[in-house]
Formats: C-alpha cells, structure tokens, sequence
C-alpha cells in the first residue's frame, strides 16, 4: 500500500506544472520594432544602380557626412545594399540594453555576406525611435553565381542576423507596477485549468486571492509596491498545477497528409468497409495489310484494353467506446494508408461515430 502511495505522489507530481509554463502576466510582452537602412561592404553582391531607394538613401547619407554628389551622377552601387529591419523588444528593456536584429534584403542584392549595418533607427507602431541599430552581419546562407548565369544558394543569403545589434533607446511604460492585481492569461484557455490555478493560489496564498475572470484569465490580487509585487509573482510562477486534459481532437494535415489523433478519441458503433477499385486502360496498335493486286492502303488500327479489378473489401467493426490503439490497430489491419484513414475518419465523422472534433489543416 506504501509503495502504492508513493507510485501515486509520484505520477501526480509528474503530471504538475509550473504556472509560469502554462500562463503569461497581462502587460508583460514583446513589442515588434522595424527600420529601414543601407549595409554596406558587400563583394559586388549588393544592389543594382536600378534601384531607385538605394541611390536615394546614399545620396542622403553622404550629404548629411558633407559628401555632395550632382544630380546628374548616378553612383554604382555594388557593395551597399538597401534593407529592412525587423526586431522585437523585450518587457522591462531599459535604454542601454541590446537586443539581436534580423537584416533583410530590400532591392535585388544576391548576398549580405561580409556587409556591415549602418546606423539605423528602430520604431514602434507608435512612430517612435526605440532602438538604434548598427554592427556586422552573421549571414547564414552561401551564394555563387558562373559566367553564364548558372547559380548555387545555399540556405538564403539576403537575410542575416547581427547579435546584440541593436542598443534600446526608450523603454515601453508597463502597466505591471501600476495595479494592485495581476492577471494570468492561459496559453491555452480551458475551464478546468482556470479553475485549478484558481483552486492552486488560494490554497497557498490565502482564500480569495486569485479568481477566474473566464476560461482563459485568472485575477490575483497583489501588493502595489513595485518589490513586493516582484516577489509576489516570483511566488505565483512556482506554484504547480494539473493542467486540464486537452479535448478529444484529431488533426489531419492535408498537403503532407500527416493525422494526429489525440489520446481520448473515440468512436461509437459502426462498421467500416475499405477497398479500392482499380481500372487499367491500355492501348495497342495493330496493321491492317490489304489483300494482293487490291487498290487498299495499309493502315494503323488501334487497339484499347480496359480491365478493371477490384481487391477485397474488409468490414471491420467499431464497438461502443473504442480508443485511439483500437482504431489504429484495425486501420493498420487492413493494409490502410495515411490517405486512406482520413477518408475513414471522415466518414465517421459524418456518419456521428467520431467522438471528436476533426480539424483539417
């Protein structure tokens, strides 16, 4: 009976969770920033002087470093490419931080390889500068070109990488510290897991502390100082909790046509029959040779073969409350395929044995 008993703690504490696995703090997100700048350095991969933004942005750049260039003079534009910029800010980012930025290739450049960012502003949605970025590029792919056009990419190298690239500015007001509640998104919504972080926080942080707002979010009342609430929510994020068991679901991926059948799937009575039938269609061609002395030509007559077959058509039988293995097992039985076990599916679906929801990707 011990040994019983502690085989019981042990699966219990196995299927727990943390509530930081399982939740986000509303107000504490990442926030996407985007710009636009020129690398420059490149070995005649960039740009082509077609590009009218990438002449543009260089004429500009030199003017503001005191460099005039006429009107009338359209530079080449080898080595520089234009680029968009694109990075998320972490919560709590404070100005002085950096953060890593992905550089993509805006015109026809082949190759970021060897290219260095030059200083280029991030902005929010809001318009506002929040980051500043510059640094050499990590380039991932590799590209080379022949004489006559031939070429060989491996990965994409118009796209690359600059770790810690970029060096936040402005920092994004959270309304974390200017509340005395918090609440806890579910990453996936599901009553009965509400109900047991709910039922997790009062039992260790006193009655009435936390209350469910709906299936997905849960209310906790927390201290308004900005110290104690940290360590408030240090607290929360540890506490363990039994998720609730997901829905009874089967997920078919109809382009690679990959099905995945959750664990509580079942079916009610039915019977099922699989077969195929085959139809071959061949075509001969034969001579018609014309009699001696006759005014006949000779002809080529063609000739079609149809033939049909037909192979066996096994029924099995579904009994009330068959599983996953169960359905499998006879699936596999009769020598279906993954094609052929999304049609049984969803005839089963159709004809209401399929005790699950059937999702077609």
């Amino acid at each position: 009976m011990l040994l019983g008993l502690v085989l019981l703690l042990v699966s219990s504490a196995a299927a727990a969770e943390r509530i930081k696995d399982i939740v986000s703090v509303a107000g504490v997100r990442s926030n996407q920033l985007i710009g636009y700048g020129l690398v420059v350095g490149l070995d005649g991969t960039g740009d082509s002087s077609s590009q009218p933004f990438t002449v543009q942005s260089l004429k500009n750049m030199l003017a503001q470093l005191g460099v005039v260039i006429p009107p009338n003079v359209k530079p080449q534009l080898k080595n520089a490419a234009a680029v968009m910029l694109s990075a998320d800010l972490p919560p709590f980012a404070k100005p002085g931080q950096t953060i890593d930025i992905t550089v993509s290739s805006l015109g026809n450049s082949k190759s970021l390889r060897g290219g260095t960012l030059l200083m280029s502003p991030l902005k929010g949605a809001d318009g506002q500068v929040y980051a500043i970025a510059q640094g050499n590029l990590i380039v991932g792919g590799f590209g080379a070109e022949g004489a006559d056009g031939s070429r060989v990419s491996v990965n994409v190298p118009s796209v690359g990488r600059i770790p810690g690239g970029a060096t936040v500015e402005r920092s994004v007001p959270s309304p974390f510290d200017s509340s005395d509640t918090v609440t806890l998104n579910l990453n996936t919504p599901d009553f009965t897991t509400a109900t047991r972080v709910v039922e997790s926080i009062n039992r260790n942080m006193g009655k009435g502390t936390a209350m469910a707002l709906d299936g997905g979010s849960v209310s906790v009342h927390a201290p308004l100082d900005a110290t104690n609430k940290v360590m408030f929510v240090a607290m929360l994020e540890n506490l363990l909790v039994e998720p609730g068991e997901a829905p009874a679901r089967v997920i078919v991926n109809s382009r690679t046509g990959t099905v995945v059948i959750g664990s509580h799937v079942k079916v009610m009575p039915a019977a099922v029959s699989h077969g195929s039938l085959t139809v071959t269609i061949s075509e001969a061609y034969g001579v018609s040779q014309p009699l001696p002395f006759s005014d006949g030509e000779t002809v080529v007559v063609p000739s079609s073969g149809v033939e049909v077959s037909e192979e066996g058509s096994p029924m099995f039988l579904f009994e009330p409350g068959t599983t996953l293995n169960d359905v499998v097992r006879a699936v596999n039985q009769v020598g279906a395929a993954p094609g052929d076990l999304v049609a049984i599916l969803e005839a089963l679906k159709v004809a209401g044995a399929l005790r699950a929801e059937l999702l077609v990707i």
